[in-house]
């Protein structure tokens, strides 16, 4: 064996090495967003709420106002905004907002609406029945349709001591336009609009 042997194996030991570190990043950096993801909804972090089939826990005396915030990203024709810009409600009861948007375009236009609430701590205890927000939405041209949340605020904030006394939540939606929109027949967009009454 030549005295260069040993330095030509530390070599390939050396680019083997970096090969590997290299890969195993990039295979971190596909699973660091749904982990971020899946954090985020299990803690609330950055304000994103949770999700229930119904109603959990007890009902408080303690009474919450929840305020509704609208935006539209660039690129999509559409009105958005919440159809009361407040409710009251006691902790742990059932709550529903409405959100009416409108297509403006002469086409039919698609949607996907990303949430947070503020303050970010109260993520946590912000729970989702039902949301638009779920699914993309479609619209058709001039098209209107009211939208609603289905929500509750967990009696567990009573026990945070950083938002025990919390009295507003502002739970905010904007909404972004799909370039490439999950297929609908036909006929389920006209059943949609059918079943949709414009306002």
């Amino acid at each position: 064996m030549t005295a260069q042997a040993p330095q030509l194996v530390r070599r390939r030991g050396t680019a083997i090495a970096c090969v590997a570190l290299v890969a195993g990043m990039v295979a971190m950096s596909f699973a660091a967003v749904p982990l971020y993801r899946l954090f985020c909804q299990v803690t609330g972090f950055g304000g994103t709420t949770q999700r229930a089939e119904a109603v959990a826990g007890p009902v408080l005396d303690r009474v919450m106002a929840v305020r509704f915030d609208a935006n539209v990203g660039a690129g999509l024709p559409w009105d958005f905004r919440p159809v009361d810009r407040q409710v009251e409600l006691k902790v742990g009861e059932q709550g529903q907002a409405v959100y009416r948007a409108t297509n403006r375009s002469d086409r039919p236009t698609t949607g996907t609406a990303t949430f947070n609430v503020s303050p970010p701590l109260a993520g946590a205890y912000f729970v989702k029945i039902e949301c638009f927000c779920f699914t993309e939405q479609t619209l058709a041209p001039g098209q209107s349709v009211d939208m609603p949340v289905v929500f509750y605020v967990d009696p567990a904030i009573a026990e945070d001591s950083d938002v025990k006394n919390l009295a507003t939540i502002t739970l905010s939606y904007t909404f972004y336009p799909v370039e490439q929109p999950a297929r609908i027949s036909q006929a389920d967009a006209a059943t949609s609009e059918t079943a949709q009454q414009p306002h």
